[in-house]
């Protein structure tokens, strides 16, 4: 494949080992690593806190934000890196909550991945009108109503990869009067957002799967500019005041994005995230895309030619899945500790998911045919079966 070739050398990779789990966490970017050092040796040594303004430790939130942009189909401004994708949701949602006093009901669908659905849970109990609605897929258009504030819905299935409409549920939605949160976790980096085009409101992601921020790497938020100053994050804290090194007692809101920030920038992984990005910025994300549906659906064909026992629980068009897909059998945890002790490395989702992202950055048609000649082989000889593969681990 013409993209991974091109930047698969700037990725920290072991020898031998098939990863198809970029999915989950991205692999260490070479650019990161001498980024952290940078970081951490010429400005955190040596400059100290004057760090904050000489190398714009500050700015960097809006900074990265506006590096992931156009990724999502945002523009300048409506994007901030801060805190985890379930804090960004339960400032969203509660947000979302106070700026339409007369609805209460935040429709998702069952299944949606879990935090999404537990800070809602957890809202619900400083608000206990507020009721969090859960309605199948097929049904998402017709359940929307004029009591519902908010549709919170994940753009990618974080197992089936299967993937919403999202012009469409956000034109609905927006025709009752409701906002939409969308979860671009499984979709930035991989498939193409457009949340202008959508005329989406709100949304979230991660920095650590496709992105290839490392792990715990912070998470963006994006706010709709005409929503900016109509909204208000209920964690007002000191990095979101208007002028925080004013030391006022009372609270006063930034007017753009940075109102969405909260504590102080964690800039080790800050960094760490800016040179990820930065490298997936220099690739044509027309081509990634284009390389994915191809890595995607000759893993779908080579899998069904050769392991008859598994069954394909993701779209089978391309352009209706994410960047990863995902088959079902009863001893899916089984087989995948298999997989990963010879080398090919892809995760277990319950009850009964093996799943295999790709990343065309670094993914080849290479690591395709070893990923399958493996499985199939697992699958034929029954090596999965050993008592040791059964063993659960706290991360499965």
């Amino acid at each position: 494949m013409v993209t991974a070739a091109a930047f698969r050398d700037r990725f920290e990779l072991p020898e031998g080992v098939t990863y198809l789990d970029g999915n989950s966490l991205g692999p260490l970017t070479r650019d990161a690593a001498l980024a952290i050092r940078e970081m951490t040796w010429n400005q955190w040594g040596k400059d100290l806190i004057a760090s904050w303004n000489k190398h714009d430790w500050f700015g960097a939130p809006e900074r990265v934000g506006n590096l992931i942009a156009p990724l999502i189909g945002a523009a300048d401004g409506e994007v901030v890196v801060a805190d985890s994708v379930s804090v960004n949701i339960f400032k969203l949602a509660a947000a979302a909550l106070v700026a339409q006093p007369g609805r209460r009901i935040i429709l998702s669908e069952p299944g949606n991945f879990p935090t999404d659905l537990y800070m809602i849970e957890g809202l619900k109990r400083l608000r206990p009108d507020v009721e969090l609605r859960l309605v199948r897929r097929e049904n998402m258009a017709d359940a929307l109503s004029d009591e519902v504030a908010l549709l919170l819905l994940t753009h990618v299935h974080y197992k089936t990869a299967e993937m919403f409409d999202m012009d469409g549920l956000t034109k609905a939605a927006q025709a009752v009067g409701a906002l939409t949160l969308w979860d671009l976790s499984h979709s930035v980096g991989a498939v193409p957002v457009d949340l202008n085009h959508a005329g989406a409101d709100l949304a979230v992601g991660c920095g650590y799967k496709y992105l290839n921020g490392g792990p715990g790497a912070p998470a963006f938020l994006y706010v709709a500019r005409h929503l900016q100053e109509k909204l208000a994050s209920p964690l007002s804290g000191w990095m979101g005041h208007a002028a925080p090194f004013d030391f006022t007692d009372a609270y006063e809101p930034a007017a753009d994005i940075a109102r969405w920030r909260a504590g102080t920038p964690p800039m080790i992984s800050l960094t760490a995230l800016e040179a990820a990005v930065k490298l997936m910025r220099e690739a044509d994300f027309s081509d990634l895309v284009h390389c994915s549906h191809i890595l995607t659906d000759a893993f779908i064909e080579g899998v069904e030619a050769k392991c008859a026992d598994l069954t394909l629980i993701s779209p089978r068009d391309a352009t209706q899945r994410g960047s990863h897909v995902s088959f079902a059998h009863d001893h899916s945890f089984e087989i995948m500790q298999a997989l990963i002790a010879e080398g090919v490395v892809g995760d277990f989702r319950t009850p009964d998911a093996l799943r295999f992202g790709f990343a065309p950055l670094y993914n080849s048609m290479d690591d395709v045919e070893r990923a399958v000649a493996v499985l199939a082989g697992i699958m034929d000889s029954g090596r999965w079966r050993d008592p040791r593969f059964a063993k659960r681990s706290k991360v499965t």
